[in-house]
C-alpha cells in the first residue's frame, strides 16, 4: 500500500514512516501542503495521511482544494484537534477518516487497510487470487493453503499487483509502489524482485507486457 504522509513534526513523521514501512507499507513523507500537492499530482498513491496544522497552509483547507482539483484517493486526517466540530469540519471538507494524536500505530495501519478495502469494494480482510490468499495487515501469503515466506519488497510488489486489479503498471509506477518515489533504486532491483516472486509463487503471477510494463497474471 503506497501512502503519502503529510506531517510537519519531524520526530513524529519519521516514526510513522519507519513504523508503517516495517508493516509493509511504502511511505512517502513530506512536511508542507504544497509538497503534498506536487506529490499526489505526480505519483499514484493509495491513500493520504494528512496533518491539519501545516506550516504553509491549514490542512483542511488544502484538502478541500485538492478534492476540487480531482483528488479521489482516501484521506485520513491525523491531528491533535479532538473537538467534535474539528472532526465534523474535516470530514465535510473531504476526509474519509479522522484519528486523534496520540494514537497507536497499529490502529493507523488498520484504518488505512480498511479505507483501501472500502475503496476497492472489498469486504474481507484477505485478498484472494485463485489459490493465492494474502493478508495485507499481517503480511502473510498462502498458496494452496501452504504459507509462503516473502521478503518485504516482494510482498510490496505482490500487493501492488493485486491492488492494481489487472491494470497495466509501468516499471516506474511499480517501482514507486515498491520502493517509494524518493528512494534511489538500482536499475535491476525491480527485475530481481519480480524473478523472486515468480520463483516462490508461480511464473504466471507477473505478466510482462513488452514495451508497456507489468500486470497481475491470471489466477493461479
Amino acid at each position: 500500500m503506497h501512502i503519502l504522509l503529510i506531517e510537519d513534526d519531524a520526530l513524529l513523521g519519521d516514526g510513522i514512516q519507519a513504523g508503517l514501512q516495517a508493516m509493509g507499507f511504502t511511505v512517502a513523507w513530506v512536511t508542507l501542503a504544497r509538497d503534498g500537492l506536487a506529490a499526489w499530482k505526480s505519483v499514484d498513491f493509495d491513500a493520504l495521511v494528512l496533518d491539519l496544522g501545516l506550516p504553509d497552509q491549514e490542512g483542511s483547507e488544502a484538502l478541500c482544494q485538492w478534492r476540487e482539483a480531482g483528488l479521489t484517493v482516501p484521506v485520513l486526517i491525523l491531528t491533535a484537534r479532538d473537538a467534535v466540530q474539528d472532526r465534523i469540519d474535516g470530514l465535510q471538507r473531504g476526509a474519509d477518516d479522522y484519528l486523534i494524536k496520540p494514537f497507536d500505530l497499529g490502529e493507523l495501519a488498520a484504518r488505512l487497510q480498511a479505507l483501501l478495502r472500502r475503496t476497492r469494494g472489498q469486504a474481507r480482510p484477505f485478498i484472494e487470487h485463485g489459490r493465492l490468499r494474502v493478508d495485507p495487515f499481517r503480511q502473510q501469503v498462502w498458496l494452496a493453503d501452504k504459507e509462503v515466506e516473502l521478503q518485504r519488497r516482494e510482498m510490496a510488489l505482490l500487493l501492488a499487483l493485486l491492488q492494481s486489479q489487472g491494470r497495466l503498471l509501468t516499471a516506474d509506477q511499480l517501482a514507486d509502489r515498491v520502493y517509494g518515489w524518493m528512494d534511489g533504486v538500482e536499475s535491476n532491483a525491480l527485475t530481481v524482485h519480480i524473478h523472486n516472486l515468480r520463483r516462490k509463487l508461480d511464473s504466471r503471477i507477473v505478466e510482462t507486457v513488452r514495451g508497456g510494463g507489468y500486470r497481475l497474471g491470471a489466477p493461479l
